[in-house]
């Protein structure tokens, strides 16, 4: 891939304008789809995306910014995807072009639902992209600390360690430290487990559990995440690196993390549907608990993943929080 490739952002969330602001640093034009005309008008007008990272101002000039997911997918030879898991198949259905030549670079965290496949493996089953030419962008790393340009690390993963470097090189800066990783299924699967377990730690808060218990639920979470990785690719992994167990402890305490407050307030007696309602964000992990939950009774033999269970009960099968992590916290050690 050479320097004249160009790079387009589909989405206009936080995390899809955290990445339009990291490829702003290294080039002269970056695309960007969305769909809100709104958002493209406040953008060209005003300089900042309305709704997500207001803070962040961009040099239009900079950006190439259509509604139209077909005339950016067309100019740009490599599309990142910033775009939620459950509405990411709605979107890519407006595409009419081939994109088969193209590089995909997923920023997405979870399974599409239409589909059941990670968003590589959807890529590559439905629009026949070969996995060199699909990459998974995973953190550690929260979109607001981008936009304060505090110290971040990402980890590129692909099968292609040339498409890996380059992607890299396009987001790195001096706040943002990047490495590449060959484990693009077992990242990808990280990226949206993590959120899973986010969760469970908002509703520990929630419930009024302390950071003894919070750090009980993390160890055993990153136990359960490397036992669910490895029954669905099996491959030598380090999971203590930060692509997984690091991804994992910023979104299950950090502040920033929509995952762990979605939870905290299921955790303090909210409903689903209420907290939903309240946060006006998504919560990616609450989709990934459903795709989790069907993936580990289709394809894992029922490995022992209490955590996600427990989660699963008080989002899907209205379970009780409380009686729920009481009966978790004897599954732990």
């Amino acid at each position: 891939m050479s320097d004249s490739k160009k790079y387009a952002v589909f989405g206009a969330g936080s995390w899809a304008t955290a990445i339009v602001k990291m490829l702003c640093e290294n080039l002269d034009e970056v695309g960007w789809y969305m769909r809100s005309v709104y958002t493209k008008e406040h953008l060209l007008k005003e300089q900042h995306n309305p709704s997500y990272l207001s803070s962040v101002e961009f040099h239009i000039e900079q950006l190439k910014i259509s509604n139209d997911i077909n005339e950016i997918a067309e100019w740009a030879d490599v599309l990142i995807f910033a775009i939620p898991s459950a509405f990411m198949q709605s979107e890519l259905n407006k595409l009419s072009i081939d994109i088969g030549n193209k590089i995909v670079v997923s920023a997405v965290k979870g399974i599409i639902p239409e589909s059941g496949l990670l968003v590589g493996e959807h890529f590559h089953d439905i629009y026949q992209i070969p996995f060199e030419n699909i990459a998974v962008i995973a953190g550690p790393c929260h979109a607001e600390e981008v936009a304060l340009e505090r110290l971040s690390y990402l980890t590129i993963s692909c099968a292609d360690p040339n498409n890996a470097n380059d992607i890299a090189d396009k987001l790195s800066s001096s706040y943002i430290k990047t490495k590449i990783s060959d484990d693009i299924i077992g990242v990808e699967y990280a990226v949206m487990l993590k959120n899973i377990y986010a969760i469970a730690a908002g509703i520990a808060h929630g419930l009024g559990y302390g950071d003894n218990f919070q750090s009980v639920l993390m160890s055993n979470a990153i136990r359960e995440m490397k036992r669910f990785i490895k029954k669905m690719h099996k491959m030598k992994r380090n999971i203590n690196n930060s692509a997984y167990l690091g991804d994992l402890l910023v979104t299950g305490y950090s502040v920033f993390s929509r995952n762990r407050m979605f939870g905290n307030m299921i955790g303090k007696g909210y409903t689903v549907k209420s907290a939903q309602l309240e946060m006006n964000m998504i919560a990616e992990g609450y989709y990934a608990t459903k795709s989790a939950k069907l993936l580990n009774e289709k394809n894992l033999k029922k490995t022992r993943l209490p955590i996600i269970d427990a989660v699963y009960a008080i989002l899907y099968e209205n379970k009780n929080p409380k009686k729920v992590f009481k009966k978790l916290t004897e599954k732990l050690d």
